[in-house]
């Protein structure tokens, strides 16, 4: 039974205020700073690029509804966290939650999932990001050569070195102090949302009626994809993909989905909110909500600008502007996009360290790795580390293949905090809850289902590398964590005696 030991809340609480000072955080975010942290790291990639491949390829220009529905399913997700987060602010997000719910085990998989998740978006971000700067830098006169902006085996790249000075970069800002990280944060968010919103207000004026006919075009089946390629819905049930109708509409929501992936993140900076009983729900909720107003908006007004068919997969926002002769708005929706990227690699490695520093912290990882500067207050050590591991990987490694990884384990974490807030609310309904989910447990049920969903459209080989890297967990646990647990210890202790 030792491995479903479980952290009391009171305990997790306590180690944020009766800790030594070198192991505890400064409570210094405000609700502002928490929804922008929340904006910041939702608006990226997904606003950029996902508009234009979606209504193409899948739902036409009805991927409005699907962006809708795939906050929905976030929303889901959103209130169970919000009801965590005001209970356990604490560093750790859903690893803190497992733990003070379903064990030690079931903790140490999710915290081992979200090592993996947030990682990784770190490092595929940071290539994103140096796309569009590369671009940029071009049209001043300044290039860069290939080999210095690509991985190793990409377009005749050796080591792509903006992607890593971008995350050094980063990395220095968070280990110098989180209200810092704020107020950059806040800076560059607000000049992406302005340019996301002169997108929408400009784009306005070149909207055609014609091109929104039809709204939700007939189905079409596509061909069926094989392999490890192929979904894990179709290899289970034998349903081939559908593009547009209804089907469509529902199929794209697995892809648009990932736009919304990183509003978690709030969560993990528990431990710094400044009244995280009230700061944390609305940091959560809120930045959910103006994102997905700014994802229908942005997506309404593209397909109304550029008939869906016709509509670019890469740069879907700049090829539209040009297409109806205005290519000066390019420039700016690139501008737009690498100050919404830098965000977005900003707060995952922000969510990346806290979770780390929660685990050594509990003593299931290295806990030397927990040590707060005395003079910044951040989990230096796990902020450089972790910095460290994203850089090589965004410098080094390929990661278009690897990227999907990062959505699986975002959904497997919606999962298991949705069904924490159920196992919590049967084993302490005496806990003082700031903020309660409505509707338990029908809401977390829903959530539950709506995250498997998704998980099922995504690639066999994705769930089998999913499955490989838990394994490596479960191996590091037993010779590592297992024996250096704290809650260990102490039980150990408590027995002897």
């Amino acid at each position: 039974m030792s491995l479903f030991r479980t952290k009391s809340v009171e305990e997790s609480i306590r180690d944020t205020e009766a800790g030594s000072p070198e192991h505890r955080l400064r409570r210094e975010l405000s609700a502002v700073d928490l929804v922008v942290f929340g904006v910041g790291v939702i608006i990226g990639t997904g606003i950029f690029v996902l508009t234009g491949q979606v209504a193409k390829d899948k739902a036409g220009p009805a991927v409005a509804i699907s962006f809708v529905l795939a906050a929905v399913v976030c929303g889901l997700a959103a209130v169970c966290y919000a009801e965590f987060a005001s209970t356990v602010p604490v560093a750790g997000s859903a690893y803190t939650f497992s733990y003070a719910t379903l064990g030690e085990l079931p903790a140490w998989i999710i915290g081992w999932d979200l090592i993996l998740e947030l990682a990784l978006a770190a490092a595929v971000v940071a290539v994103g990001w140096s796309g569009y700067a590369v671009s940029l830098l071009d049209t001043v006169g300044l290039t860069v050569p290939p080999a210095l902006a690509n991985p190793p085996g990409t377009e005749g790249g050796a080591v792509n070195v903006p992607a890593i000075l971008l995350v050094l970069a980063v990395t220095t800002v968070l280990v110098l102090g989180v209200k810092l990280s704020s107020r950059v944060n806040a800076v560059v968010v607000a000049i992406k949302v302005s340019v996301v919103l002169l997108v929408i207000i400009a784009g306005l004026f070149y909207v055609t009626a014609d091109n929104y006919t039809p709204f939700i075009p007939p189905a079409e089946p596509t061909p069926a994809v094989e392999g490890l390629q192929a979904p894990l819905l179709q290899v289970l049930f034998g349903i081939s993909p559908v593009s547009y109708g209804w089907f469509g509409i529902f199929a794209a929501i697995a892809i648009v989905f990932f736009a919304y992936i990183g509003f978690d993140i709030v969560a993990t900076a528990a431990e710094e909110a400044r009244r995280p009983q009230r700061d944390l729900p609305l940091g959560l909720i809120g930045s959910l909500v103006i994102t997905a107003v700014l994802y229908a908006a942005v997506s309404l007004v593209v397909v109304g600008m550029q008939n869906y068919t016709k509509l670019s997969e890469a740069a879907p926002l700049a090829d539209a502007f040009k297409s109806v002769g205005s290519p000066g708005f390019a420039t700016i929706i690139s501008i737009g996009a690498v100050a919404g990227l830098t965000t977005v690699v900003l707060i995952l490695l922000l969510g990346q360290s806290r979770v780390f520093f929660a685990m050594s912290r509990d003593g299931l990882l290295p806990q030397w790795l927990s040590a707060v500067h005395p003079r910044f207050g951040t989990p230096y050590r796990s902020t450089i580390l972790m910095g460290v591991i994203a850089a090589v990987l965004a410098g080094f490694i390929p990661l278009a293949a690897l990227a999907e990884l990062v959505n699986i384990g975002t959904l497997f974490a919606f999962v298991v905090v949705s069904i924490a807030v159920v196992v919590l609310r049967r084993t302490r309904p005496d806990l003082h809850r700031a903020f309660r989910t409505p509707l338990v447990p029908l809401v977390p049920a829903l959530s539950v289902l709506a995250c498997l969903f998704v998980m099922l459209n995504l690639p066999v080989e994705t769930w089998l590398r999913f499955l490989v890297w838990m394994a490596i967990g479960f191996l590091i646990y037993f010779a590592y964590g297992r024996r250096k647990s704290r809650l260990g210890a102490a039980a150990h202790r408590a027995g002897a005696r």
